[in-house]
């Protein structure tokens, strides 16, 4: 009996040296972690600034027959611009980020106005506008979205003053009007965190945006009677191109997690 207990205490003495033999000669294999995840989807608001350019394509006519009296020519300008808006966004397909959004813009992006044949000037002030549209975007990192977007734009173009070509008032004037148009842009939105900034649902997003609207013809008016001068008017579109930077607040923000082991 003692023989065979000393035998059966050898066998596994020499298999237990052997296991740990192996497991010691074997590589160390970390569990895989998992991917971080993130989730996009929720309500935002946000808030920024920018600059812009605008362009213009304007063409004198006669006031009483609409008979072009110039070529189109092309006049342009420059300003800034304050920004505010809200949007809800949706992930699908785990990199992909759709949503809705509507913003407005207000200050102050000018464009040159002039009347060559009378040899008048003035200033066309963009004052406000707005848009609501959708956009569609991947996630380049769990916290970076780039995206692309479009839609509906309304604006608002404040009264022009003219003076001759040396400062001097003239009594014309252009009154004030809206239009409406579309637009097109793109951007890319980063969560702060990236910076090492604990922000949790704190956001950047720089935009750059083109919004068209269509010609409109304005008479020139008498600052007197506020009436057409009955001699000519200008008809004119406007292309506005901005870029704003804008920070961003994410209601339901989540990630990116990453699982441990």
């Amino acid at each position: 009996m003692k023989k065979i207990l000393l035998a059966v205490t050898a066998v596994a003495a020499m298999t237990g040296s052997a296991s740990a033999a192996d497991l010691a000669a074997r590589p160390y294999v970390k569990a895989p972690m998992a991917a971080p995840v993130a989730n996009w989807t929720g309500f935002y608001i946000f808030g920024g600034g920018g600059g812009g350019l605008s362009n213009s394509d304007q063409q004198i006519r006669d006031t009483a027959t609409g008979t072009p009296l110039t070529i189109t020519q092309r006049q342009g300008g420059s300003g800034w611009f304050g920004t505010v808006g809200l949007g809800y966004d949706w992930q699908f397909s785990g990199t992909w980020v759709a949503g809705v959004f509507a913003d407005g813009q207000f200050g102050s992006i000018r464009s040159t106005v002039q009347d060559p044949i009378l040899q008048i000037t003035g200033n066309q002030k963009l004052e406000d506008s707005w848009a609501a549209g959708v956009r569609l975007g991947w996630l380049v990192a769990p916290n970076v979205l780039s995206y692309v977007n479009g839609g509906y734009s309304g604006a608002h173009f404040g009264s022009t003053s003219f003076t001759t070509l040396g400062g001097a008032p003239t009594g014309v004037h252009l009154s004030g009007y809206n239009r409406n148009g579309w637009f097109v842009g793109g951007g890319v939105e980063n969560s702060l965190n990236i910076f090492g900034i604990s922000s949790p649902g704190w956001f950047m997003k720089t935009e750059y945006r083109s919004a068209f609207y269509d010609a409109k013809t304005r008479d020139e008016l008498s600052d007197v009677t506020n009436l057409p001068t009955g001699v000519n008017s200008i008809r004119a579109n406007s292309w506005n191109q901005t870029i704003s930077t804008s920070l961003v607040y994410r209601f339901n923000w989540t990630g990116p997690v990453v699982a441990k082991y």
